[in-house]
C-alpha cells in the first residue's frame, strides 16, 4: 500500500504544472521528466492512443501549434486506491488560434486521469487518460 506524504503530494502537483509548462513551451524533451518510457496516453473521444514516450513526443510535435498555449492546470488532487496512486486534474485552455479581431474569450476544459508511479528519479505518469470535459467514473 502506498501512503503519500506531503512531499509526495507537492511533487505530484508540480508534475501536473510541469506538463502544462512543457506543452505551452513546445519543449518535448521535458516530457522525459513527466512520463515513464513505457507510458500510455489516451485521448478519449478521438480514439487516439500513444504508446511509449517516443510516441507521445512525436504526436505532440506533429500537433504543433494546434495545442493551446495556456494550460491552466487546476483542481489537482491525488487518490490512493488498492496500492495505486492516481493524479487527477482539470485543465482550462483558451482557444488555440482565435482570430485577431475576435474579442471574445473562448475557453474549454478537459480532465486528466493519471496512474502515476514513483521512480528513482521521482514521480512519473505511467498511464494518462485525457477527456475533454469530464468522464464518468
Amino acid at each position: 500500500m502506498v501512503t503519500l506524504t506531503l512531499a509526495d503530494k507537492l511533487e505530484l502537483h508540480e508534475l501536473a504544472a510541469r506538463y502544462g509548462d512543457a506543452i505551452d513551451d513546445r519543449a518535448w524533451h521535458r516530457l522525459d521528466d513527466i512520463f515513464t518510457p513505457d507510458a500510455v496516453f489516451e485521448v478519449r473521444g478521438l480514439d487516439i492512443v500513444m504508446n511509449g514516450l517516443a510516441d507521445i513526443k512525436a504526436f505532440m510535435d506533429a500537433a504543433g501549434d494546434r495545442h493551446p498555449q495556456a494550460h491552466l492546470m487546476t483542481n489537482v488532487y491525488c487518490l490512493e486506491t488498492d496500492g495505486d496512486v492516481e493524479l487527477r486534474c482539470r485543465g482550462l485552455f483558451p482557444e488555440a488560434n482565435p482570430s485577431a479581431d475576435d474579442k471574445s474569450s473562448v475557453v474549454y476544459h478537459g480532465s486528466y486521469y493519471d496512474k502515476v508511479v514513483r521512480t528513482t528519479e521521482g514521480w512519473r505518469i505511467q498511464h494518462r487518460v485525457y477527456v475533454r470535459g469530464r468522464k464518468s467514473d
